[in-house]
C-alpha cells in the first residue's frame, strides 16, 4: 500500500510540474521593456530556482536585457561586484568569492549553487548585477536602535522611512514576523523587528528604483519581499505602477495569500528539518 501511495505521489508531482510550466509560460510577455519584475523564492527550494531561472532565460532569449538585483548580495558589496567583473569578465564564481562574505558561503548562509546561474546569466549578457540587500548587521542595529543607527537623515528621507507607516502594513508585517518565528517571540519585539524589515524592503526598493531608470529590472528575493501588499513594492513610489510580482510558493504554504502577487507558481516543498523546532528550542533555553 505504501508503494502504491508513493507511485501516485510521484505521478501527481510530474503532472503538477507540467501544468505549472504551462502557467509560467503564460506570463512570459510581462518580462519585457521597462518592467519591474519581482521574482520570489523559498530560499532552499531547488525546483523553484530552476523554474525561475528558466523563465528569465526565456526572457533573455526573447531580447529582454534587464538589470538583475539580488537579495543575496549586501548593498555595500556593489563595488566588489563591479571590481570582480572587471578583473575576470564572465567568471561568476569570482564575483561570488569576492562579493559574498565567507559567512554567506558556508552552511547556514546562501546556497550559491542555486544562485550562481543567475550571476552567470547577468555576466553572459553583460547586464548590471545589483547588490540589493541591507546587511544582517545593519538590520540588527536598526532593530535595536532605530533607523538613525544606520542611516543619515537624508538617507532616511530618500528611502521613504521618514513617512508614517500605514496601520495595515505595520499590522501585517508584525503578523508575518510572529508567524515566521513560530509564535515564540515576545510581542514587545514585533514593532522593532517590523521596523528592521521596513528598512530592508526600502533599501531593496531603492536599489530596484535606481536600476530601473530607463530600463527594466528583476529583483530576486524571498517571497516576503516580493509581496505587493507588504514588500518592496510598497516602497517603490512611482515605479510601483510597473511592478509584476511572482510568488514561488510551496504547496504546503497556506499562510501566504496568493492575492499578494500578480502570479503564483506552486512547487512541492523542499525536504528540510522543521525550522520551528530550533526556534522553540532557543526560546526554551532562555
Amino acid at each position: 500500500m505504501r508503494r502504491m501511495r508513493s507511485a501516485v505521489f510521484v505521478l501527481a508531482a510530474l503532472l503538477g510540474a507540467c501544468t505549472m510550466g504551462a502557467r509560467v509560460g503564460g506570463w512570459d510577455p510581462r518580462l519585457r521593456g521597462d518592467a519591474v519584475v519581482l521574482l520570489g523564492e523559498v530560499h532552499d527550494n531547488a525546483q523553484q530556482h530552476q523554474l525561475r531561472l528558466a523563465a528569465l532565460q526565456r526572457a533573455f532569449e526573447s531580447g529582454w536585457r534587464p538589470a538583475i538585483a539580488m537579495e543575496q548580495f549586501d548593498r555595500e558589496r556593489q563595488a566588489d561586484i563591479d571590481g570582480a567583473r572587471r578583473e575576470r569578465p564572465g567568471d561568476a564564481q569570482h564575483v561570488i568569492d569576492v562579493a559574498a562574505p565567507s559567512g554567506q558561503r558556508v552552511a547556514g548562509g546562501w546556497n550559491w549553487a542555486f544562485y550562481r546561474p543567475f550571476v552567470e546569466l547577468a555576466l553572459r549578457h553583460d547586464v548590471p548585477l545589483i547588490a540589493a540587500n541591507l546587511s544582517n548587521a545593519d538590520t540588527s542595529r536598526i532593530a535595536r536602535a532605530g533607523y538613525s543607527a544606520v542611516f543619515s537623515e537624508a538617507e532616511i528621507a530618500t528611502l521613504g522611512l521618514d513617512r508614517p507607516v500605514a496601520p495595515d502594513l505595520r499590522a501585517a508585517q508584525e503578523h508575518e514576523i510572529d508567524v515566521g518565528h513560530c509564535h515564540v517571540l515576545p510581542r514587545s519585539l514585533w514593532p522593532r523587528m517590523a521596523q528592521a524589515q521596513f528598512a530592508r524592503d526600502a533599501v531593496m526598493a531603492d536599489a530596484v528604483r535606481r536600476a530601473a531608470e530607463g530600463a527594466g529590472v528583476v529583483l530576486l528575493a524571498g517571497n516576503g519581499h516580493v509581496r505587493r501588499d507588504i514588500g518592496v513594492a510598497r516602497w517603490l513610489g512611482a515605479a510601483e505602477s510597473k511592478v509584476f510580482a511572482v510568488g514561488y510558493l510551496e504547496t504546503t504554504d497556506e499562510s501566504t495569500p496568493a492575492g499578494a502577487f500578480d502570479a503564483v507558481v506552486r512547487t512541492a516543498p523542499a525536504e528540510r528539518a522543521d525550522p520551528c523546532e530550533e526556534f522553540k528550542k532557543r526560546a526554551g533555553e532562555k
